[in-house]
């Protein structure tokens, strides 16, 4: 059953039973505020703090989403210049700026 096809086969019911379409509209905006009053209640969203709640929970969200980010931008940078040190560590022993074999005493 698609999302809606109850609603347009009682829309139709009533329009065959003469109910005009004014008042299945009234009907349709009465029973979705209701729906969505009985939804905010069953979340907890139905005192007067739901607004600031609301605001807080965005907040954090928004928190948490810079921290995301900001620790996969460390986490990035971290990883380039582990690669970029050694690469340059490569170079140098490339070059005989190091002699690793040395330091090791080989």
């Amino acid at each position: 059953m698609r999302i809606g096809s109850g609603l347009f086969q009682a829309v139709r019911q009533a329009r065959d039973q003469g109910v005009s379409d004014e008042n299945i509209y009234l009907l349709i905006g009465q029973a979705s505020e209701e729906g969505a009053a009985r939804a905010l209640a069953q979340l907890g969203l139905s005192d007067e703090d739901a607004l600031s709640d609301i605001s807080e929970l965005r907040a954090l969200l928004d928190s948490w989403r810079d921290t995301k980010k900001t620790a996969r931008q460390a986490v990035v940078r971290w990883l380039m210049r582990m690669f970029f040190s050694a690469l340059l560590f490569g170079l140098a022993v490339k070059f005989k700026l190091i002699q690793l074999g040395q330091t090791f005493g080989q």
